[in-house]
């Protein structure tokens, strides 16, 4: 069967450290797809069937990749199973996705959305509304604010342990973000629930990534800020890009700043490499500003 092979193709990564949640859930799509057409191995038909029902090229395309190295590893055990041409929906180029900055008030409408969530008088709409103001408030990765716990809550911020890098770091809180969060705790602890995740549903269990991306796809269609299903639009990691480029807006202007900024941006940000936060940041109108007012100061001379 198919979902066997998949379940240990999974199991393999997992094992060597990979999360593999976004491309199991790609495959396990697919190997549904597969055996519900009869398919005991892989079809290089069936994976270019299964692709093109993606609403866009690059997703086709994704698709048609993610499957084709499962095929792969799959070829090399059995040779029955079919490896597709990675060409086979075209030559892809990589082309990088302009993130959308959010406005003060974007963010507003979101958490004004989530706190609207049913069903009313639990902590589901609360845990949302705290989650999307933590992003917006501390840039961190989606995947680092589910797995919160409630002990790596401190009185010098938050320690964030499961990292992209495997890298731990503590993640001081604006007061405000800190007095928004205490108000979080304070229903979050009195909910009987055996889990110790910081972001629970109304369940009691803790908050999973699919959960977490459709709401956010519902309430952002719900406030004007995305399209129907099926089109691209706003992401919640574009929250991390926001927190990036305000950051910088604020820093003061001169280069020796600018320079330490970074530096400590990219440390609260969790990158490997401080090249890595430059991909964070986005032309805004205040950064233009800034760069046009530093232009004509060293015309001046002045810088």
């Amino acid at each position: 069967m198919l979902s066997d092979d998949l379940d240990r193709h999974i199991s393999l990564h997992h094992a060597l450290g990979f999360k593999f949640r976004t491309q199991s859930l790609l495959l396990r799509n697919f190997a549904a797809y597969a055996e519900a057409r009869g398919d005991r191995v892989i079809s290089a038909e069936r994976i270019l069937a299964w692709a093109v029902e993606a609403p866009s090229p690059q997703q086709r395309r994704n698709r048609l990749l993610e499957v084709r190295r499962f095929a792969i590893a799959m070829h090399a055990e059995d040779g029955r199973h079919e490896i597709p041409a990675a060409d086979a929906l075209g030559r892809g180029l990589f082309t990088r996705r302009i993130p959308y900055i959010y406005s003060q008030d974007d963010i507003r409408r979101l958490m004004a959305a989530a706190a609207a969530l049913s069903p009313a008088g639990t902590i589901r709409p609360l845990t949302f509304t705290t989650l999307f103001g933590l992003l917006a408030a501390t840039g961190m990765r989606i995947s680092e604010a589910l797995a919160l716990r409630l002990a790596d809550i401190t009185d010098d911020g938050l320690i964030i342990d499961k990292t992209k890098f495997k890298k731990s770091r503590l993640l001081p809180l604006h007061p405000s973000t800190r007095r928004s969060l205490e108000a979080y705790l304070a229903v979050r602890l009195r909910v009987a629930t055996e889990s110790d995740a910081l972001l629970i549903g109304s369940t009691g269990e803790a908050v999973a990534y699919p959960t977490v991306i459709a709401i956010f796809l519902r309430l952002m269609r719900s406030i004007g800020l995305r399209g129907s299903s099926g089109r691209g639009g706003l992401r919640v990691h574009d929250l991390r890009h926001t927190f990036a480029v305000r950051s910088l807006e604020e820093c003061p202007r001169n280069a020796a700043a600018v320079s330490r900024h970074i530096v400590a941006l990219s440390t609260y940000l969790g990158h490997a490499h401080v090249t890595d936060t430059y991909w964070y940041l986005q032309a805004s109108p205040a950064l233009m500003t800034h760069i046009a007012e530093a232009g004509e100061a060293l015309q001046r001379g002045e810088a």
